[in-house]
């Protein structure tokens, strides 16, 4: 008898349907959103079968990276510039690129520093200042800007201290190998071992905006539904907590043709898989 149980449930085993094995999407990304992205990968992974794997890095280098042909499903930049590179490239298309996110910048020192930084003026009597590389990574490209626009660059200039991206930049500030530095509001928030000593006015500060596209060359279902997922309503809030803001739907969500003048639509925020 017990044979033959055994043989009608390894025929029932037999017959039931294999789980759908879901795709493993690499998302390469902005190192200024590593925190909010692995809680959102999280709920994305809960959600369906696919896993969300991350390269964080400076946006310069990942699309570097991926202009030399480096794996990747979808490309998340913390400036337009870099995504535009991309698509000169054809490696991602327009009508799927999606403007997400800004933030501002934050003038930072040493948690328990005696340094007197108050104002952006503030920062000649520093030694040292450490930013993103100003000439190639999105923070410090934000950076150097605004302070040109207070006509402060050129005497602050030799103060910088170049770093990989804005979290070496933070990490520097918080290790107190530098007086002071420049980042996101949204890095300085993730620290307790910095002390934020001015918060630019989103205003007065250039405009920072972070967009999000799948790549061209993935044939991967999910990776375009992991893009809609990170650009829906339902991770909005998630973004906020974080301290980014949440570019209007408006914004973040591109006309379905190439008129200006032509609703935006989005598509829901699901896997991707049909």
């Amino acid at each position: 008898m017990w044979r033959a149980t055994v043989v009608v449930v390894a025929a029932l085993l037999l017959l039931r349907p294999c789980p759908v094995a879901g795709d493993e999407l690499l998302l390469s990304a902005a190192s200024s959103l590593t925190d909010v992205l692995r809680e959102l990968g999280a709920s994305f992974e809960k959600a369906g079968e696919d896993r969300v794997v991350f390269n964080f890095g400076a946006s310069s280098d990942l699309a570097r990276q991926i202009e030399a042909g480096a794996p990747a499903d979808a490309f998340f930049s913390a400036d337009l510039a870099r995504m535009e590179e991309l698509e000169r490239a054809g490696l991602v298309d327009r009508s799927e690129r999606r403007d997400v996110l800004s933030n501002v910048l934050a003038i930072i020192v040493p948690a328990g520093t005696k340094t007197a930084v108050g104002k952006p003026a503030d920062l000649k009597n520093a030694r040292t200042i450490a930013l993103a590389n100003p000439e190639s990574v999105p923070a410090g490209i934000y950076a150097k800007s605004y302070l040109r626009s207070l006509g402060l660059w050129d005497a602050l200039a030799s103060k910088v201290v170049p770093t990989l991206d804005v979290r070496a930049a933070l990490a520097a500030v918080a290790t107190e190998q530098v007086d002071a530095g420049i980042v996101y509001a949204t890095d300085a928030a993730v620290s307790r071992q910095v002390r934020v000593a001015f918060r630019v006015p989103r205003e007065q500060g250039p405009p920072i905006v972070y967009t999000l596209a799948p790549l061209k060359a993935s044939r991967k279902p999910g990776a375009r539904g992991l893009a809609r997922f990170l650009a829906s309503p339902e991770a909005a809030p998630i973004y906020e907590r974080y301290g980014f803001v949440v570019l209007s739907a408006h914004s973040s969500c591109r006309p379905s043709t190439s008129s200006p003048s032509s609703p935006s639509r989005c598509a829901s925020p699901c896997s991707g898989r049909p």
